[in-house]
């Protein structure tokens, strides 16, 4: 199954997304006009506003990646990382997986002197994993009403991301081997700090995203709401149902507050987190066409200022 999934990715992702969207069109059929009613009644400030908070998402979960390799021996230049992260978010909008292997994949193609080796690259992910999910553990109280779970389960989820962040730790304190040199970042607390600082940075944007679409289509939402959403959203995006994962997280959490107005909040969510995300893209594919023009023209002054053979 596992050799079966990594064949056909593209085309589990393709299929489930169609799935996705076609439950969402059944449930949403019969309040089409309060749908359409939702979708227009965001105004273009607030789409603005959602689309600039999903860029400031990604720049700081780009600088805590920076953090993270910049601990672990790479002396890879701020903007070229940046440009292999942009690209990462364009994987994943098939699948989190893929945006992960299409960020480690850029950056060792364009830099393969100054990135560490892909296993450290891959081990280097985990301290921002662990500082999202400790966050998730921390506030996943908000889905005990919305899911109807247990009240204790909050507390167990804490304990096992508290113990599994514990370990990563230790294992940050070890040498030898070059996967723990990813880990390198949570061998003190001011590399620490600051990887804690940046993932705060990022998750804030995300939930004011949240709030912001859902209380423009007219949901009385609050903060913790919007924090529901996006840990939903998280945990969806794992699933192979590409760009269903805002409106199905959205109806999922708050859609006894009226599924036509929350699913038009995850559709904006995914529209405005596109154009946020393609507009870092965007301006990686100028910096490095802008880059490689600049290099070329210091190759032709080079070249000009040698002395002519007689």
């Amino acid at each position: 199954m596992h050799r079966f999934g990594d064949r056909h990715r593209a085309s589990i992702t393709i299929v489930g997304a169609i799935a996705a969207a076609a439950v969402l069109v059944a449930i949403l059929w019969g309040k089409r006009d309060e749908f359409s009613t939702a979708l227009s009644s965001a105004s273009i400030t607030v789409l603005l506003g959602a689309a600039a908070l999903q860029l400031v998402a990604l720049l700081a979960r780009s600088e805590a990646w920076h953090i993270c390799i910049e601990a672990a021996g790479g002396t890879v230049a701020r903007r070229v990382l940046y440009r292999a992260s942009s690209m990462g978010y364009v994987g994943s909008l098939l699948n989190a997986q893929v945006g992960t292997a299409a960020r480690i994949a850029a950056l060792r193609r364009s830099s393969p002197d100054e990135s560490p080796g892909v296993s450290t690259l891959i081990a280097a992910e985990f301290p921002i994993l662990a500082v999202e999910a400790t966050l998730a553990a921390l506030t996943s109280f908000t889905l005990v009403v919305p899911l109807g779970l247990p009240w204790w389960l909050p507390i167990v989820c804490l304990a096992v991301i508290l113990g599994l962040s514990a370990g990563l730790r230790h294992l940050a304190l070890r040498e030898g081997r070059l996967l723990w040199s990813g880990l390198a970042v949570l061998r003190n607390l001011r590399g620490g700090g600051r990887l804690v600082a940046f993932v705060l940075v990022a998750v804030f944007a995300q939930v004011s995203r949240n709030w912001l679409l859902l209380r423009g289509v007219g949901v009385d939402a609050s903060l913790l709401d919007a924090i529901a959403v996006l840990i939903a959203m998280v945990a969806l995006t794992q699933l192979p149902i590409g760009p269903s994962t805002g409106a199905a997280a959205a109806v999922l959490i708050l859609g006894h507050d009226g599924v036509a107005a929350v699913a038009a909040a995850g559709v904006l969510s995914t529209v405005t987190g596109i154009v946020g995300g393609l507009s870092f893209a965007a301006w990686a594919g100028a910096d490095r066409l802008w880059s490689h023009r600049r290099a070329q023209a210091a190759l032709r002054g080079r070249r000009d200022q040698l002395p002519e053979k007689e």
